[in-house]
């Protein structure tokens, strides 16, 4: 049964919401958390996710604050490197080309630390992505690309140790609850309709924080907002965020803003199901194409593959995928670079081809022109830069010269057996369109002014990612505006009850 009335009101169940309840709590206000998920679907898009978090860190002592754990033989064989403010702004303002809010984006970046750390007080553990964002090179770990912490047990340990501490701190969790509508006035935000077990209630609050996702999950809206296309798309998260909280906001006369024609896309196997699936996780994403050439049907490259590491290309080369004849393309490996394929590769439920010729591997790739393709590959070869040697910790320059798309780095030769070959398509992760907010997280209205007792965090926020993101950003955007907007309606909350 939902309770009759709450301080503060969180829609969403994820790594968002659930740093805005644990921040409102704070305040010794009643906090009512509406997921619109069953218990055993509950988390979002959060839940799907690797776990990876960026975060600002000038040194091991930063990241040893943040996972204690670690050990003297661990950092003795690992160069972790630095993160610092400057370089993460560089990253935001570079992959958006240049378009990201910068208000927010200063506070992204400037709370990230203090932020991961807070949410270790809370019960959250750390851990160094050691399997994703670090190569071993001559005996020692190298990480690369400013990614270097991951929630301990992925995204579904870190919705897990989240969901635990709001347990402990008296949060009270309502599973199978859709919110439907806010319930505003000219004062502001005065309740919020939920639809539970068939039936439609209200909840008096005057707080609401909305964290309910982007509308990636919403294919009429794709196709409205993104494109035609993207009705095509499969979708890598959770089915139930299909924009409802920023429908709700826009009918309180909240302002739309941000890249509401782009998304998060990434490579994403040919044949994974429409939606995510909870026993594979993130493993039907496929993102060591950097070290491979990408083929289309047509038995073309599309795109240069090693133009910059994965974290920086990986989030918009779905889209490039997407748009590619028959929304797919092949990523086709060499001997030489197997052994540094990920897990997600070695998954029973996986689109792939191996053989030991070339003239073998172009017959098996499905759906493409098989002539073509040993050309395109046989060019790409005569085309590599073999003086330079392969390192994949840097930008090696190793790359090729006179082809109509030159791949810059990690060229890797196509003709050492046995190869193989993995058929990808598009995965939307989330979409970049959302609602304005201001530093605190208020929600802005159409007028430029805050809705009273309106406040949004997580993928519903616009103004952040345009046409890209930096991987590991989206958890601890996240979190960061969660907590911002927990402990802004917290603060409310409490002085109206005083």
């Amino acid at each position: 049964m939902l309770p009759a009335s709450a301080d503060v009101v969180i829609v969403g169940g994820g790594n968002a919401a659930l740093c805005a309840a644990l921040a409102a709590r704070e305040h010794g206000v009643s906090v009512l958390v509406l997921e619109r998920a069953p218990e055993e679907e509950a988390g979002g898009n959060s839940r799907f996710t690797a776990g990876a978090m960026r975060c600002v860190y000038d040194g091991v002592e930063d990241l040893k604050a943040l996972m204690p754990d670690l050990t003297e033989q661990e950092i003795a064989q690992t160069d972790f490197g630095t993160y610092t403010e400057d370089q993460f702004f560089d990253d935001m303002y570079r992959v958006t080309e240049y378009r990201t809010d910068p208000e927010l984006s200063e506070v992204l970046v400037r709370k990230s630390r203090e932020t991961l750390r807070w949410m270790r007080v809370k019960g959250v553990r750390f851990a160094p992505i050691w399997g994703r964002q670090a190569f071993k090179v001559d005996g020692r770990f190298k990480f690369w690309g400013g990614l270097t912490i991951e929630s301990h047990g992925g995204g579904p340990g870190l919705v897990a140790a989240l969901t635990t501490a709001a347990q402990k701190n008296g949060i009270a969790l309502s599973y199978d609850s859709r919110a439907i509508g806010l319930i505003t006035d000219d004062d502001g935000v005065q309740g919020i309709r939920v639809r539970q077990g068939g039936r439609t209630g209200s909840v008096r609050t005057k707080n609401v924080v909305l964290a309910a996702g982007g509308f990636q999950a919403n294919a009429e809206w794709r196709t409205r907002y993104m494109g035609p296309g993207w009705e095509l798309a499969k979708v890598r998260g959770t089915r139930f965020n299909t924009g409802d909280g920023i429908r709700m906001a826009l009918e309180a006369n909240a302002m739309p803003t941000g890249n509401w024609s782009g998304g998060h896309a990434v490579a994403w196997d040919r044949n994974a199901p429409e939606f995510g699936d909870l026993s594979v996780g993130d493993n039907f994403q496929k993102h060591n194409y950097p070290f491979s050439i990408m083929i289309n049907a047509n038995g073309e490259r599309f795109v240069d593959e090693g133009a910059d590491f994965r974290n920086y290309t990986y989030a918009k080369y779905g889209r490039v995928i997407l748009m590619q004849p028959g929304q797919f393309c092949w990523q086709i490996f060499d001997k030489k670079v197997l052994h540094l394929l990920r897990d997600e590769y070695r998954i029973k439920r996986i689109t792939k081809a191996s053989a030991n010729t070339l003239e073998e591997l172009v017959e098996k790739l499905e759906g493409v022109n098989a002539g073509k393709a040993l050309k395109t590959i046989k060019e790409f070869n005569a085309a590599v830069k073999r003086d330079v040697p392969f390192n994949p910790n840097t930008k090696d320059g190793r790359r090729t010269v006179g082809l109509a798309i030159e791949k810059s780095n990690w060229a890797v030769t196509i003709e050492e057996p046995p190869f193989e070959a993995y058929a990808v398509t598009c995965g939307l992760t989330f979409t970049f369109g959302g609602v304005k907010i201001d530093t605190t997280a208020r929600v802005i209205d159409t007028d430029g002014h805050p809705i009273p007792g309106l406040y949004a965090a997580g993928e519903m926020v616009g103004g952040i990612f345009y046409f890209n993101y930096p991987g590991g950003t989206g958890l601890t955007n996240g979190a960061v505006f969660g907590r911002i907007a927990g402990s802004t309606a917290g603060a409310r909350a409490r002085g109206s009850n005083a």
